[in-house]
């Protein structure tokens, strides 16, 4: 019997799977083509910050002080399933038997739960280096966490993945310029706004200056170096693994592009990819990091 359909484990995966496959169908497509043990180790990573993420996303009729005491308690459960190895809770029941397993470090699940508090307790962030901080808790550790579960070649996969995390929250800051602003919130570094002579009225109002363009495509260029830098890593990878990290790449880095073709403009609507494509991209990956000699000839 595997161990995620053990007596003990098999509610708690199935769980993770059946979030997964809720919140986001291309991530589950792309785990449906991961070796059987990866795979549910991915539902199970998964599910442990989709977790983290809803406390805040989806915060219900909650004050601030009772969201930190959630995540507080999370933080306290891990480092006792961390010192025991098992847990009760429908989510880290299945995260710590993964993390026990792949050796996670418990410094980055904490830091995620970090992350999220952050994003309770800060709604401006004054230069790069706190962005990047806030950037690393909240995706950052989750590219060190998958690298864990899907394998590695090298140590320094590890340098490459925490980049890639960084680039794409990068990208959805550029992509939700417009969400975040609504919601009294502006990731982008106060410091280099003013540097190009925006304020943060002109975010508020929506105000695209020529200004405010050149802003954007420095951000964009920024994010797009952090996707060339990382994507040099992915071979670090299993091979079995390396086609769900290029088709995320391939389909994040996409956004980035969607809006540069809008002329940079983050204020005409949330861009992004459709569902048909981010599939045709995963199959183009396995074709070409699996077979790739049948990669090379029908791409």
């Amino acid at each position: 019997m595997k161990y995620w359909f053990d007596a003990e484990h098999k509610a708690a995966f199935t769980y993770a799977k059946s979030m997964t496959k809720i919140y986001s169908k291309s991530f589950y497509i792309s785990s449906l083509m991961l070796p059987k043990e990866r795979r549910w180790a991915t539902f199970a990573l998964y599910g442990f910050c989709r977790y983290a993420d809803n406390m805040i996303d989806n915060p219900r009729n909650r004050s601030v002080q009772e969201l930190l005491a959630e995540t507080g308690f999370m933080k306290h459960e891990l480092r006792i399933a961390y010192k025991t190895g098992e847990s009760e809770h429908p989510v880290v029941k299945s995260f710590i038997a993964v993390a026990k397993r792949y050796k996670i470090p418990i410094e980055y699940p904490l830091e995620l739960l970090e992350g999220v508090e952050m994003d309770l307790t800060r709604s401006r962030y004054q230069t790069f280096d706190d962005l990047y901080l806030f950037c690393y808790r909240v995706a950052g550790v989750v590219g060190l966490m998958m690298t864990h579960v899907l394998g590695f070649k090298d140590e320094k996969a590890f340098e490459y993945a925490e980049k890639l995390g960084i680039a794409m929250q990068l990208t959805n800051i550029l992509r939700d310029v417009r969400e975040d602003k609504n919601l009294n919130r502006i990731y982008l570094p106060l410091a280099e706004l003013t540097k190009f002579g925006i304020s943060e009225s002109d975010i508020h109002d929506e105000n695209m200056t020529p200004k405010l363009k050149r802003f954007m495509k420095f951000q964009i260029k920024r994010a797009q170096d952090y996707y060339d830098y990382a994507n040099n890593g992915i071979q670090l990878l299993d091979k079995k693994s390396q086609f769900a990290i290029y088709s995320a790449s391939r389909i994040y880095n996409g956004i980035l592009h969607k809006l540069e073709n809008q002329n940079f403009n983050p204020f005409l609507g949330r861009v992004f990819i459709p569902q048909m494509k981010k599939i045709s991209i995963l199959f183009k990956e396995i074709l070409k990091t699996r077979i790739p000699l049948i990669g090379r000839t029908v791409l």
